[in-house]
């Protein structure tokens, strides 16, 4: 099976990368100051900060595992899209103007003041390890389909991925990184919108046989309604999605920092609304081309070759789509389509670039190295941090090519690990009462929560009755409620203790 893109589609890619990354270097002489570097001075208006944000949101693994899910499964996902209208109106009605009122761009600055600096430390760490665990998975991930499509060597196109991004994001600062957001997230849209609209009139029967057969195998399910928490449900993806959801807008600091760099909090609260609302469709639509591509070859099983049918056969649908790409698509379509891939994957590695020498220079260098430097000195730490998140995550990516398992162990542990922040935020935000005690016992029962639900279902020897039973998808839910719960209940006994001697 040989996979080999049209000159005309390599042409394509080769522009598309070199104007982005020379759109991105050309804000160089905007970031030269630590607050145009890390917020644009504060005076983006909303929609461009709101298509952003969206561009952060949509990696290259949604660009291709959303569709591999609608092929070999239904819409049971989708319904973790249709969870953000009410995360962004959480959002925006109190995320936003904490955050804004707080003063500081970390987005962990404040759970300092409230528990002490083992929470502001905590949070950090899980953002920055996080972040490169998924830089380097995206990267990794990218490298897939394109080692097949384009027949380059797999650590060629890391590297190239990896040092392009890196050189906008130090050159361009957070202005570079949002303004190429938006090209890329234009670029996004137009390649899912060709393919929702070429797979059905390429159908042999027309359109009207994609949905007969998608209708036929039940491709638009969204899941049973029923109240199992056991069973990937509606409610049980809804119940993980607005969590998670909550997790992005209110903790990380690829959301926050966005919203500090709109010129007013109702243009902060406008950008949360545009990538929510936007997601939605934008989803949908890869989910359609999912579904679109499962009656294609299921109309037409021929033009599927074996290898394919039988990782189809083996509930893996993640390949499909890059196969159609270029057997299917007209020359320079599927240019614009590996554009738009590399789009989704540019955005977020170079947003976390960015928040992470953020980070570095806010919680870490400013907190136990110098509290107040020089402009230029401050710069030079940006600089710096920003190359070395940038080749740490390379290194990431490279070394998943080996030790893939190895990486994925980590991914969990990290889920693991990072799981509690959310509840701490939460904790600090409408526990005012909760002391630094209370908080630290409850980061830790609910990680050691989080440990057994993610690890006990694969521990062989772990009798059936101490697994955990619930769906995996519950594991954010269970563990955010679990440090909320028991803090408050900790608080509650320390105060009545206090009271009582």
């Amino acid at each position: 099976m040989e996979q080999r893109l049209a000159v005309l589609d390599i042409c394509v890619l080769m522009v598309y990368m070199v104007g982005v990354v020379a759109y991105g270097c050309c804000f160089v002489r905007r970031s030269r100051a630590p607050d145009a570097f890390m917020r644009a001075g504060g005076m983006l208006p909303g929609w461009i900060v709101g298509l952003s944000i969206f561009g952060t949101y949509v990696s290259s693994i949604s660009f291709l595992a959303l569709p591999g899910k609608a092929f070999s499964g239904n819409w049971n996902a989708f319904v973790f899209s249709l969870s953000l209208p009410c995360a962004a109106w959480i959002s925006a009605r109190y995320f936003v103007p904490f955050y804004r009122g707080c003063g500081h761009i970390s987005a962990y600055y404040h759970l300092e003041n409230r528990f002490g600096p083992w929470a502001r430390i905590y949070a950090v760490i899980c953002y920055l390890l996080t972040q490169m665990a998924r830089v380097g998975s995206i990267m990794y991930l990218l490298a897939l389909p394109l080692n097949v499509l384009l027949g380059w060597e797999m650590r060629l196109i890391i590297l190239l991925t990896g040092g392009l991004v890196t050189l906008y994001t130090l050159l361009g600062g957070i202005e570079g990184v949002i303004y190429t957001d938006v090209v890329q997230s234009i670029v996004l849209i137009a390649g899912a919108l060709v393919c929702v609209v070429l797979i059905p009139l390429t159908m042999p029967g027309g359109p009207a046989q994609l949905f007969r057969i998608a209708i036929q195998h039940h491709k638009f399910g969204l899941g049973g309604f029923g109240p199992s928490i056991v069973e990937s449900t509606f409610w049980v993806v809804m119940l993980y999605g607005l969590f998670m959801n909550l997790q992005n807008f209110a903790i990380d600091q690829s959301y926050v920092q966005r919203y500090l760099t709109a010129k007013s909090e109702r243009e902060a609260k406008k950008s949360v609304w545009l990538s929510a609302l936007l997601y939605i469709p934008v989803s949908a639509f890869f989910f359609f081309i999912g579904t679109a591509l499962f009656a294609y070859y299921t109309a037409q099983p021929a033009l599927l070759p074996a290898p394919i049918q039988a990782e189809v056969a083996s509930g893996k649908g993640d390949t499909v789509f890059p196969y159609f790409m270029v057997h299917a698509l007209p020359p320079g379509m599927a240019g614009l389509l590996i554009a738009a891939v590399f789009a989704a994957a540019m955005s977020t590695i170079s947003s976390s670039l960015n928040c992470s020498a953020t980070l570095t220079l806010c919680d870490l260098y400013k907190r136990f190295i110098r509290p107040e430097p020089g402009e230029r000195e401050s710069m030079g730490v940006l600089y710096a941090s920003t190359f070395l998140w940038g080749l740490t995550g390379t290194g990431v990516a490279l070394a998943m090519i080996h030790i893939k398992s190895a990486l994925d162990t980590w991914w969990t542990l990290s889920g693991i690990f990072g799981g509690g922040v959310l509840g701490l935020f939460l904790l600090g935000y409408l526990g005012r009462g909760v002391k630094g005690a209370a908080a630290v016992a409850a980061v830790v029962i609910g990680v050691l929560a989080i440990t057994w639900m993610t690890l006990s279902p694969h521990a062989a020897r772990l009798p059936g009755s101490l697994r955990n039973p619930l769906n995996q998808f519950m594991i954010p839910v269970v563990g955010t409620l679990t440090v909320m719960l028991v803090g408050f209940l900790l608080a509650a006994a320390l105060g009545r203790r206090h009271k009582g001697g």
